[in-house]
């Protein structure tokens, strides 16, 4: 009775280690790449800045919204306000007066 062996192919060996390394190249490129990976982050912290900047414009605004509607509330009439919210919304000037609208 002869038995046969099967001989072993010379690629068999490299079979985990190639799967091994597809599995880490895949996994480094979204690590990089990836929705979330280090140029997303890049990329939301810079925008981040952008936003903060923005915020920054609004509450200053709405402050000084705030402030001048404080000055024109009951109790509290401030004459010069009055004055210059009543002529803005009339659209009215004494004729010795420059009028310079600013956006």
């Amino acid at each position: 009775m002869s038995v046969r062996r099967r001989r072993r192919s010379p690629f068999r060996r490299f079979i985990a280690p190639v799967a091994t390394l597809a599995i880490l190249a895949y996994f480094t490129f979204h690590a990089f790449n990836g929705q979330y990976g280090l140029h997303a982050q890049i990329v939301m912290a810079q925008k981040e800045v952008e936003l903060r900047a923005q915020l920054d414009t609004l509450r200053a605004t709405r402050e000084d919204l705030e402030r001048r509607i404080a000055l024109l509330q009951d109790g509290n009439l401030n004459r010069d306000m009055v004055d210059e919210h009543a002529r803005r919304q009339l659209n009215l000037a004494r004729s010795d007066e420059m009028v310079i609208f600013i956006d």
